[in-house]
């Protein structure tokens, strides 16, 4: 079921979306990105949202150009000056995204469950990434980051019946979907390949210089995208790890919040996507 909703009532347990916002404030950080597709990967271990993509999008001929068409939507939703009308637009391009799954059972997109898991990545993602590389979050700033999502998913007009209203309850919902309702679906495993296999050369890099780059390239990105996946995830896809690489990784992670102030004194074109810059723009505030 899908309906239009009206804004969030000041009884809602969902916070405002703003220049004072720490959704706001670290959604649209280029340091997201040090996460990985941590967020898209697990959103495709969720069969029907996995299928949905497999059956209705261009993801394995095109991904970049997906993710190119997906994200200015998404950041509009949450840092437009209608974000609400942006979240429909979202909303209604998944419309005609239904099928069957291998068992022969529906899904739709639009089925408040898989909607909501998507959403769930995003702000886990948000959540996750500020935490590890930018700096260490309060548990009332994990409560205030969860409530100010509440208020983001609200905009998209879908039915929130069942859907954690606490970020205790988000934790449970998470460690739970983590547990019983991830499967490794080949979309997921299509978006980590190169992590274990490496990246092929392309076609406008010389072999000469592929020769050199390539290694220190797959080493990096597979750092980052397996590191980035919750243990739990890593099992599921068969993703190679150890501890002596998950040190590595957390020390590469305190580095790069120690540079939190450095990073801080940036241009914003340099620290966050223009979206966002514009809407702060909008707000007559700084990023």
């Amino acid at each position: 079921m899908v309906e239009d909703r009206s804004p969030v009532e000041e009884t809602s347990p969902g916070l405002p979306l703003g220049p004072d916002s720490l959704v706001w404030k670290y959604f649209a950080d280029n340091r997201m990105a040090l996460l990985g597709p941590r967020a898209a990967v697990l959103q495709n271990m969720l069969p029907s949202l996995g299928q949905g993509v497999e059956d209705h999008s261009v993801w394995f001929a095109e991904t970049l150009a997906r993710l190119q068409r997906s994200i200015p939507p998404i950041f509009n939703t949450v840092y437009g000056a209608d974000g609400a009308a942006a979240g429909h637009e979202v909303r209604d391009f998944h419309k005609p995204i239904k099928g069957k799954l291998p068992d022969g059972k529906p899904y739709s997109a639009l089925n408040p469950e898989t909607y909501y898991w998507a959403h769930a990545t995003f702000i886990e993602h948000t959540i996750t990434a500020t935490d590890l590389f930018i700096r260490r979050l309060t548990e009332a700033e994990k409560e205030q980051l969860f409530a100010e999502s509440i208020t983001w998913f609200s905009r998209y007009g879908v039915s929130a019946t069942g859907t954690p209203q606490t970020y205790g309850e988000f934790k449970v919902y998470w460690q739970h979907a983590l547990d019983e309702r991830l499967v490794a679906h080949r979309t997921a495993a299509y978006g980590v390949g190169y992590a274990t296999k490496g990246w092929p050369r392309p076609k406008r890099v010389h072999p000469v210089l592929w020769f050199v780059v390539k290694r220190p390239l797959n080493a990096v990105s597979s750092s980052i995208t397996i590191g980035g996946m919750p243990p739990e995830g890593r099992e599921i896809l068969g993703l190679p790890w150890d501890d002596k690489r998950e040190r590595r990784y957390q020390r590469f992670a305190a580095a790069s919040r120690a540079l939190n102030p450095v990073y801080a004194k940036l241009p914003g074109k340099f620290r966050m996507h223009p979206i966002a810059l514009r809407a702060f723009g909008r707000e007559g505030r700084r990023a």
